[in-house]
């Protein structure tokens, strides 16, 4: 090459670059776009080698040139480009020899682990031949182990092929189980969901890692060099494989900011395989960072702003290899100029009217806060029986660790299914005569049969909704087997069997009912303002929820319909549902308080004693103790009891049908394959068996009576003559249950007691939370103590967030209004490169303050330079929490009466006197009620003033049961579908009232756990800091809002 300069400064020869390329890849759209830039620089000549020569012609015979461009696809002689380059020694952009890693994922995991990069934990399975049998391998229903490394489900199986993209994930029995396949895009699928595979593949060998939730998102970074970055994520094809496309049919991919450990990260991954333009897959889970695949050359598609950076980066590499005495600055203008479309304005947050009256356009909406109960279920039951059986008291001994005092809990598959053999031995064969046994024995038969068919029912296990407990009552002193000494053994236990409470098909479609209501109504912009949002990760959405099957369930049908996705609900709930049983279970720090209050209601009832007090008062009818009780409650118990036994009575004649017509040998059959749509609770009516007169669902008839048999027996305790009024809630469940879901069996009766358990339950339920204002507000706040933290904590760093964001975004406003002489600008630029060199540098080393966000939560932020979004800076963070119906009430109940706190005497309640009525005439929060927090921020006042952060609080009461009252067309359908409709939110704030986020910190405040009492964020140095006041300054050019912000270095 020669050098020499003419008087222009221009280079007299041109440096060659020769792209060494399979065709089909020198023709894609970024590659053309980023050779036609360097080109227009005027310094380099390109010469494409073309397939005939690469692949036909003697590597002598190559064309010589200054720089190579050669990198690995389909059909690519690797070594033959290897020899060419030994030969002629070009500058090499992506080196040759470790492009063989790239096609072992083995390798590629072993290269990044050697350079200390973070990866998933993973273990190898190496067959030599299909089918190879390894010792080192155990596979178990919920779990693989390797070389002793177990790795529970969900788990990802990768090919050791770099090429193959058949990649599995295998979900947990506890979510549902099944598999899900990930495959190169197909039309607009990029991976299917098996619901029956439980088995991993065997035909060769694999990677085994752990499955990282990173909230539905992957990310992909782009290097171009090892000092520049590029981060685009998209939806993760592990949610529901529909992928997201634009109106041109390219998939939606948006960029995204990197921390500074990622950039530290790309830097890495970019010197250790020696390949400059590299792309790789990055994990972000729990606060931290990992790398997935490394795929070698690869470009962003369909970014103009990229494409030049690209080729400015490009360019100084090159000449900084072969012409190291040129200035490789950016010249002022670049030589080239596309103009990009511009975005039309979008009224994503803008709100303009609120449920609670209009503020004006320059509110913007900030949080959506829920807390949802759980969709329709099934009732909830329990068995107790006192066991005495050898082979119950072993089985209990063997899951119990040998230890006879101890308890035990069965509820995997292999338990449940070695409870079910021995139960089965022990039912006995025929239906003994009632005259020659005792009424105990028959009890004790008759409790055995249930669990038997509880343990049948549905023919397949899943831990979701049946779980056993064996607590060892009584024991005796033995002769160790050995002979010496004595041991303790057993001689009695209690059996307990808790099973019901499933999720619906009801409940399923109304939960995604809610979720499509939500996305359509709580978000301005008429329903695709949410999802553009969500898609240009200005959406900040997490969803919580407690253990139980049901409650997981329904916040995965719920984001199903709220993000609009498709498929089955169990990818959803693994990618998208975090569980938080601390924060949404439990009742045991109420306890006390709750056993008090249910003495107390029982007292108020039993005795008949009308229920006004001296602190009650017409005008506030809810302060009296056992508000809402209906006034004849004692005369309406035994119209209960009589009733009941009328519904059980005909229950049990159709369940003696049911029990004459087994054929006898029906009681050692194996059980057929487990069926995830059962499980979980239908996905569809089961109308074959509503058509054959059955009850709806897996329940038999023989389940159906013994439910409504106990439901008789514990009410009222005929011997002792003495009601048992917490039993009135689960009467009033059955019937719900029965009138929605077996309207069709045509009970006599049942509607009847119906309005009885109604009026009853109507006041009981209430007030088992308390019995007066003050003491709901005691149990409330023990209850969701937790929760109340949390939402406090949200509302909080939302508000911090936008005053950065607001703050951020003045000062810049105000730097672009004073005017630069065009000379400044265009040094400004040209230091920006190094610029942001060093701020990689420094924000790497200096540990970022944490803003003190909720623990290890994962965040996407738009990058705003190379997004084509008119408002990058708009984000508005949604967090959702389902939940039982105690956390319900406890938080209403905490909202509603927090100023009767002696701290807060002076103030006024948050709920205004009109929603306080409602709400004392609001007797049930029923499946699916909700109550909703949203924040607005109104951009025109000042940032210190109170009134810029305004909350708006609505309630639903839930399930709507008008319908089951009615007779009308409404009713026949609802029948058909058996599912009730969800009513629409309510106000609790009078029209036009205003509520500051400080008002509403003070009054919840006393009764929420401070946030420093929260487990501290698991987040290395640089994670969520992008807004914490002391980065800011750091960081300013990583978040631009100004029209002139351009630079190389990301």
């Amino acid at each position: 090459m020669a050098e020499d300069k003419d008087e222009d400064g221009v280079l007299a020869t041109k440096i060659t670059i020769g792209v060494c390329v399979m065709e089909k890849k020198v023709f894609s759209a970024p590659m053309e776009q980023i050779l036609q830039r360097l080109q227009a620089f005027g310094e380099f000549e390109v010469v494409h080698f073309g397939d005939k020569v690469i692949l036909e012609e003697p590597i002598e015979s190559w064309p010589v040139c200054d720089c190579l461009i050669a990198f690995h696809s389909s059909g690519y002689p690797l070594e033959k480009a290897e020899a060419y380059a030994t030969l002629r020694k070009p500058f090499l952009v992506n080196e040759l020899e470790p492009q063989h890693l790239l096609h072992d994922r083995r390798k590629v995991y072993e290269h990044l682990k050697k350079f200390g990069i973070s990866i998933p934990r993973y273990a190898l399975v190496n067959r030599e031949v299909p089918y190879q049998h390894l010792d080192y391998f155990i596979e178990e229903e919920d779990f693989v182990e390797v070389h002793g490394m177990r790795f529970w489900k969900p788990f990802v199986e990768k090919p050791i092929d770099g090429d193959n993209h058949s990649i599995m994930i295998y979900y947990p029995s506890s979510a549902g189980g099944g598999m899900k396949e990930l495959f190169r895009k197909v039309g607009n699928r990029s991976s299917e969901f098996h619901p029956e595979v439980r088995r991993v593949r065997r035909e060769g060998s694999y990677i085994y890692e752990e499955f990282m939730p990173t909230g539905g998102t992957d990310v992909k970074v782009y290097t171009v060099g090892p000092e520049y970055a590029h981060a685009e994520a998209r939806k993760s094809p592990v949610v529901d494989g529909v992928v997201m496309r634009n109106p041109d049919g390219k998939e939606v991919r948006y960029p995204v900011l990197l921390t500074p450990a990622e950039k530290q990260m790309a830097r890495e991954v970019c010197m250790a395989f020696r390949q400059a333009v590299c792309g790789f897959d990055l994990l972000r889970c729990e606060g931290r960072s990992y790398v997935c695949d490394v795929n070698g050359w690869s470009f962003v598609k369909n970014s103009h702003k990229y494409y030049d950076d690209a080729a400015c980066v490009l360019r100084k590499m090159f000449l900084d290899a072969k012409a190291p005495h040129l200035s490789s600055a950016i010249p002022p203008t670049l030589p080239w100029k596309v103009n990009e479309p511009v975005q039309p304005t979008e009224g994503l947050t803008r709100q303009g009217s609120g449920i609670i009256g209009t503020f004006g356009q320059s509110e913007e909406l900030r949080c959506v806060i829920a807390v949802i109960r759980h969709g329709d279920r099934t009732p909830k039951q329990k068995v107790k029986l006192k066991v005495t059986e050898e082979k119950l008291l072993n089985l209990m001994m063997k899951y119990n660790g040998g230890r006879p005092r101890a308890e035990t809990k069965l509820k995997s598959a292999v338990q449940l299914q070695d409870l079910l053999d021995a139960t089965r031995m022990l039912v006995p064969r025929t239906r003994p005569d009632r005259e020659s046994d005792s009424e105990a024995e028959v009890e004790h038969a008759e409790k055995l049969r249930q669990v038997k068919a509880v343990l049948e029912e549905g023919g397949h296990f899943s831990g979701i909704y049946r779980k056993v407990q064996l607590k060892p009552l009584k024991w005796i002193k033995v002769a160790k087997s050995s002979g010496e000494g004595e041991e303790e053994r057993p001689v009695e236990a209690l059996m307990v069997l808790k099973y019901g409470g499933v999720l619906t098909h009801a409940g399923r479609k109304q939960a995604e009912e809610l979720g499509r209501y939500f996305r359509n109504n709580m978000y301005p912009g008429e329903g695709t303002g949410l999802l553009r949002l969500h898609s240009t990760y200005r959406h900040d959405l997490k969803i919580y929820s407690s253990d139980e099957g049901r409650v997981q369930m329904s916040a995965a049908a719920f984001a199903k319909g709220l993000l609009d996705l498709e498929g089955q609900l169990t990818p959803i709930l693994v990618s998208l549902v975090s569980k938080d049983s601390s924060m949404l279970d439990g009742l045991d720090n109420a306890s006390i308080e709750m056993e008090e209050a249910k003495a107390r209601l029982n007292e108020i009832i039993t005795s008949n004693s009308k229920t006004i007090h001296s602190n009650g008062s017409p005008e506030f009818p809810w302060m009296v103790d056992g508000a809402g009780l209906p006034p004849n409650a004692s005369e309406l118990l035994p119209k209960l009891v009589s009733l009941i036994k009328k519904v059980t009575e005909q229950v049990r004649l159709l369940a003696t049908d049911e029990y004459e017509k087994l054929p006898e040998t029906s009681l050692y059959d194996v059980i057929p394959p487990y069926d995830q749509a059962k499980a979980l609770g239908k996905t569809n009516i089961d109308v074959d068996s509503i058509a054959a007169g059955l009850p709806c669902g897996s329940e038999g008839f023989l389940l159906m009576y013994a439910r409504w048999k106990k439901l008789e027996r514990d009410l009222y305790n005929e011997r002792k003559e003495r009601f048992d009024i917490t039993q009135i809630p689960d009467v009033y469940d059955s019937c719900k249950y029965d009138l929605l879901h077996n309207a069709h069996l045509n009970l006599v009766g049942l509607d009847e007691l119906f309005k009885v358990a109604q009026a009853l339950a109507d006041g009981v339920i209430p007030n088992e939370y308390g019995i007066n204002p003050k003491q709901k507000l005691k149990i409330g706040s023990k209850i969701a103590r937790r929760l109340l933290g949390k939402l406090l904590i949200d509302l909080r760093n939302t508000r911090e967030e936008a005053i950065s964001v607001a703050e951020l975004k003045s000062n810049q406003d105000h730097d672009s209004s004073s005017t630069k002489s065009e000379k400044e600008d265009t040094e400004a630029k040209s230091k920006l490169l190094n610029k942001n060199d060093e701020i990689r540098k420094s924000s790497s080393d200096i540990s970022m303050d944490q803003d003190d966000d909720d623990d290890k939560e994962t965040k996407y932020r738009l990058d705003p330079k190379y997004a084509n979004v008119k408002t990058p800076e708009r984000h508005v963070r949604t967090r959702l929490y389902f939940t039982s119906e105690s956390h319900i009430h406890s938080l209403m109940n905490v909202l509603r009466y927090c100023n009767l706190d002696e701290s807060l005497l002076e103030e006024e309640s948050l709920v205004c006197y009109n929603a306080l009525e409602r709400l004392y005439r609001t007797k049930e929060l029923d499946y699916m009620s909700y109550i909703v927090l949203r924040m607005f921020e109104s951009t025109e006042v000042a940032l210190e003033d109170p009134k810029r952060f305004r909350i708006e609080m609505t309630f639903s009461r839930g399930a709507d049961l008008s319908p089951l009252e009615k007779n009308d067309s409404e009713a026949a359908s609802l029948h058909q579908e058996h599912t009730l409709p969800i009513m629409g939110p309510e106000r609790l704030q009078e029209i036009g009232s205003y509520l500051t986020l400080e008002k509403m910190e003070m009054m919840v405040r006393p009764f929420a756990m401070p946030a420093e009492d929260f487990p501290p964020p698991a987040t290395p140095a640089g994670f969520s800091g992008y807004f914490s006041k002391s980065v800011l300054e750091r960081l300013v050019n990583l978040w631009p809002f100004h029209k002139h912000a351009n630079s190389n270095g990301k």
